[in-house]
């Protein structure tokens, strides 16, 4: 699920170095945390939030195979790690 949110968002941003995901896993869920420049937010986040919106729905369908629950959290750099 990392490589795929990972490559995702590298096809949308100018700066794919800039694009880290954390994975954090937990007990019920896994959290994966994506971080883009802050310029590139706007990209990621697209129209009235539909990029992000769509990057989470795959997710959810994906995690259906696993019996899984996934979480997509976007930040800026200005995140800690």
């Amino acid at each position: 699920m990392k490589d795929l949110i990972e490559q995702i968002a590298k096809a949308l941003v100018d700066n794919p170095d800039e694009v880290t995901v954390r994975l954090i896993e937990g007990e019920q869920s896994t959290v994966l945390q994506l971080k883009v420049a802050q310029h590139e937010l706007g990209k990621v986040i697209g129209n009235h939030g539909r990029t992000f919106h769509s990057m989470q729905k795959i997710l959810t369908a994906a995690g259906m195979k696993f019996n899984k629950r996934f979480v997509l959290q976007l930040m800026g750099p200005e995140a800690s790690n």
